[in-house]
């Protein structure tokens, strides 16, 4: 049954071959049949359809795109969050705290526990998530957190390479021959992705290189966590291993910029992060005026951004981070696309997959412009 939405007052289709970024459509209407987009245009030249739905002027967007998130976990960690406003510093230590009560779940608990913030995350805009494992660093855990996020997403992710676990503190080159040995066989059938946290206190370039190319080997594409708590070489690994998207990209160098400007790796900043742990905000401006491809995500995770919102992150974005409200929107919906490899999602031209969010707003700008408000009236997922 084809259904026609009508009557949009501003419609982002982040049409590529558009003269603005968001390929912005005023007093417009979409098609839709069989889950698809299949016309866009103006509302006075709509043709007929089964069903109509007169939006009243309202804006429409492109469902959001995230594209870095972390759902697969039990417990939480508001004690360390208190900690943290109270002057503690964040470190990836904590992530060992999730480790064990994670490790402890039943598959139910971990299966309510995603879905909770799967419909967290529709509720306000998100169409598409990616869910990384990397809280149960154990054979048969990290197997288990990838089929349980499998039955919600596509988007699948192994990162069996998060932290070391507390068992192998005297032995990390022994966990990353089980990351890249028998975790990664157990793992793959479940993931699309393969994914490191090269940082301090976690992996080293030479020992994410090594992880990566054993991902690869399987036909797991690579993306990596970089530069979050400090400068390091995650972000130039990844633009010289060619990885989809390289995340966090808080403490960035000229030569960084430069490396990634050379490349189609997707810079995913995650705002969220630095508003949970008071770091410094990703210089995004820098990164968009050379010509590199920015990405927002939530990284929603118990530890350094407990936020399901990418309506939260464009607003902090706009505020903190130097992006215009449409670059920040195009960042959290084709830029996620292209962070995923996807090209059917992120935008609203015909052949797009139809998922669709209707603002309770006339314009996508009060999405930075009224922070914090529900603006999300619907949520379409083809």
């Amino acid at each position: 049954m084809s259904t026609l939405v009508t009557n949009i007052g501003e419609l982002v289709t982040n049409d590529p071959a558009a003269d603005d970024l968001l390929g912005l459509r005023t007093d417009a209407a979409v098609v839709i049949d069989g889950g698809l987009v299949t016309w866009v245009g103006a509302a006075s030249a709509a043709p007929a359809a089964d069903e109509v739905i007169d939006v009243g002027g309202a804006a429409v967007l492109p469902g959001f795109v995230d594209s870095h998130s972390h759902l697969v976990f039990a417990g939480d960690r508001a004690p360390e969050f208190r900690a943290r406003m109270a002057g503690e510093s964040y470190a990836a230590g904590g992530i060992r705290t999730t480790v064990a009560a994670t490790r402890a779940a039943s598959d139910a608990d971990l299966e309510a526990g995603v879905a909770r913030l799967v419909a967290e995350m529709r509720s306000q805009g998100t169409t598409t998530v990616e869910i990384k494992s990397g809280y149960g660093l154990t054979v048969d855990d990290e197997a288990r957190s990838l089929r349980i996020a499998s039955a919600f997403t596509t988007e699948t992710t192994f990162l069996g390479a998060h932290v070391v676990p507390p068992e192998y503190a005297d032995d990390p080159a022994g966990y990353v021959a089980l990351v890249t040995g028998p975790m990664l066989t157990a793992a793959a059938p479940y993931a699309r992705w393969i994914d490191v946290f090269c940082e301090r206190g976690a992996f080293d370039a030479d020992q994410a290189r090594a992880i990566l190319s054993a991902g690869a080997a399987l036909g797991l594409r690579g993306r990596l966590h970089a530069n979050q708590l400090g400068p390091g070489p995650g972000v130039q690994l990844a633009a010289e291993l060619g990885l989809a998207a390289v995340d966090h990209c808080t403490y960035l160098s000229d030569d960084d910029v430069h490396a990634l400007r050379d490349t189609e790796t997707v810079a995913t900043l995650l705002p969220g992060v630095e508003f949970s742990t008071r770091q410094p905000y990703p210089d995004a401006r820098s990164l968009v005026d050379a010509g590199v491809t920015v990405a927002l995500a939530s990284d929603c995770n118990p530890g350094s951004s407990y936020t399901s919102s990418l309506p939260f992150c464009i607003a902090l974005a706009v505020r903190d981070m130097g992006l215009t409200p449409a670059e920040a929107v195009w960042a959290a919906t084709a830029g996620g696309a292209e962070a995923l490899g996807r090209s059917d999602v992120g935008s609203l031209v015909p052949g797009s997959r139809a998922d669709l969010v209707l603002l309770d707003a006339p314009s996508h700008v009060h999405l930075a412009y009224r922070p914090g408000v529900p603006l999300v009236a619907r949520t379409w997922v083809s």
